[in-house]
C-alpha cells in the first residue's frame, strides 16, 4: 500500500491525473513567504478546500454521471453549464459569512470563494438531454449516452 496518495486528497485522487487541481503544499503550515500557498493566492489556506471541489465521474450503460460535494451552496449558488466544444463546467461561490463586532471568532476553517470544475464530455453524450439535481449538499449531474449502432450483418451465401 502507498502512502503517496494520501498526501493528495482522497480516497479516488490520482497522483498522475493532470487534470487535478489537487496541489499539496508540504510549507504551508510555515511562515516561508516563498511557500506555494503564500505565492498563489488560489491556493491559499483559506480557500483551497473549496478550490479543489471534489467531483466524481462514473460511467454506466445508459449515461456519464458526475457527483459534487457542495455542502452548503443552494441551487441558485451554483450554476452547470455545456459549452459548444462539449466541456461539462460546474461552477459557483460561496460568500464570506458577515462579521458581528460582538462575535468572537476561536477557529474559522470553512472556506470560500469561486470553484470551477470542466470536463471534456466523450462524443457519444447527448448534449440537449442534461440533467442535474442536488440532494444534502451532492449536486448530480446526468448525461445520457447515445445508444452505439451495432452494424448490420448480413450473411453471404457461398456458391460453389
Amino acid at each position: 500500500m502507498s502512502l503517496i496518495p494520501s498526501f493528495f486528497g482522497g480516497r479516488r485522487s490520482n497522483v498522475f491525473d493532470p487534470f487535478s487541481l489537487d496541489v499539496w503544499d508540504p510549507f504551508k503550515d510555515f511562515p516561508f513567504p516563498n511557500s506555494l500557498s503564500a505565492s498563489i493566492p488560489e491556493f491559499s489556506r483559506e480557500n483551497s478546500a473549496f478550490v479543489s471541489t471534489r467531483v466524481d465521474w462514473k460511467e454506466t450503460p445508459e449515461a456519464h454521471v458526475f457527483k459534487a460535494d457542495i455542502p452548503g451552496l443552494k441551487k441558485e449558488e451554483v450554476k452547470v453549464e455545456i459549452e459548444d466544444d462539449r466541456v461539462l463546467q460546474i461552477s459557483g461561490q460561496r460568500n464570506v459569512e458577515k462579521e458581528d463586532k460582538n462575535d468572537t471568532w476561536h477557529r474559522v476553517e470553512r472556506s470560500s470563494g469561486k470553484f470551477m470544475r470542466r470536463f471534456r464530455l466523450p462524443e457519444n453524450a447527448k448534449m440537449d438531454q442534461v440533467k442535474a439535481s442536488m440532494e444534502n449538499g451532492v449536486l448530480t449531474v446526468t448525461v445520457p449516452k447515445e445508444e452505439i449502432k451495432k452494424p448490420d450483418v448480413m450473411a453471404i451465401e457461398i456458391s460453389g
